[in-house]
């Protein structure tokens, strides 16, 4: 029985990376369904409970050395981990287990990273010197390999293959049809709403009440805002229905990973600010509107042929709403995503396949 640790944001609330941690237990138990798995958590009860794994506390360094110990691997990932624009402090943390992992002697592996940007002096040379000593790094877009190169990160192999939670499966509508009749959103047209803060900006808020006032006068659409971390992404959404002329549907509850995929489902089209929304809407095969905030939101819709409709800071009411609209009038007939979707799928998938394959390739 191989023993794996994951370490991650994970055990946070928030639901992007709670849906990579899903996907990567999900697919690395289909391809060997007698692995032990324990996840290195800010609160190891909650992982337990949603993950069906065993989790140490984040802060516990005697636990987590004694987890490696006893592992075949160690995960660092997925998702926007190693970069220093949000937090120095984590970039040092994720970077601490990594050496952890190869001073008890176990292979480490960078999984589906999204890497960068890594900004300052000494997070460069930091990262330079361990990402070269790690055993296997995938990344999830071309932006990351290229972030890798100017690092000067040259001895590992690295694979691009893509974010971690395309590799999970569909889920029911069923479930996300119940949440939201609680909300009285039943069999009608709903465009959904994924939001975040970001500093101290205001000016999108200011933006995103009138495109949300003004879809629903013009397409007739309920417009409901879905929290992917909780309760900060309600607070954010409750500014911008403050600034509203209509009403507006807020969901008010936290979700776990299959109920987000199943609410997302049921949208005829989704807009978002975060990231693993948009992703969601690929999975369950949503028409979708990404703004960016950050490089992420470009590459992930530069991978399956999209671009964003406007940078978070720079924003027009009237480019998005366009957007919408041609959005809106293509969405019975638009395939064009899904060819590309589904590469991203089995690359997603990939990932789970090269972790096992270097557990392997350390037994024999």
């Amino acid at each position: 029985m191989s023993k794996i640790v994951i370490s991650g944001y994970y055990g946070f609330k928030n639901a992007g990376d709670e849906a990579m941690l899903a996907a990567m237990i999900e697919v690395l138990s289909k391809l060997d369904d007698s692995l032990h798995i324990t996840v290195i958590s800010g609160d190891p009860q909650d992982t337990i409970k949603r993950h069906g794994v065993r989790a140490v506390y984040w802060l516990n360094y005697y636990d987590i050395a004694k987890a490696i110990k006893n592992s075949d691997l160690v995960i660092s990932g997925g998702g926007s981990l190693l970069q220093d624009v949000t937090s120095a402090r984590s970039l040092y943390y994720y970077i601490s287990i990594m050496v952890l992992g190869k001073m008890l002697g176990k292979p480490v592996m960078l999984y589906a990273q999204g890497i960068g940007p890594i900004t300052g002096k000494r997070a460069k040379q930091i990262m330079k010197l361990m990402g070269n000593k790690v055993d296997l790094i995938t990344v999830r877009d071309e932006g990351s390999v290229e972030e890798l190169a100017e690092l000067g990160i040259t001895k590992t192999p690295i694979y691009c293959t893509a974010d971690a939670v395309l590799a999970i499966e569909k889920v029911d509508k069923t479930v996300g049809q119940k949440i939201l009749a609680k909300y009285n959103i039943f069999n009608e047209p709903v465009i959904g709403i994924s939001v975040r803060e970001w500093y101290e900006w205001d000016h999108y808020k200011e933006v995103l009440a009138k495109v949300a006032d003004e879809i629903n006068v013009q397409l007739g659409a309920k417009v409901v805002f879905i929290p992917m971390q909780y309760p900060e992404d309600v607070k954010a959404a409750e500014k911008i229905a403050q600034k509203m002329q209509k009403d507006v549907i807020i969901l008010n509850e936290e979700y776990n990973t299959s109920e987000l995929l199943s609410i997302v489902g049921n949208l005829d089209l989704l807009m978002g600010i975060r990231l693993h929304a948009l992703i969601f809407a690929g999975v369950m095969g949503v028409p979708m509107i990404g703004i960016s905030y950050d490089p992420k939101i470009d590459r992930f819709l530069e991978s399956i042929g999209e671009e964003s409709t406007g940078c978070l800071l720079s924003l027009k009411p009237d480019k998005v709403i366009e957007q919408i609209k041609l959005k809106w009038q293509e969405k019975q007939t638009e395939k064009k995503d899904e060819v590309l979707l589904q590469k991203l799928k089995k690359a997603a998938f990939s990932n789970a396949e090269l972790a096992l394959g270097l557990i392997n390739k350390q037994l024999k």
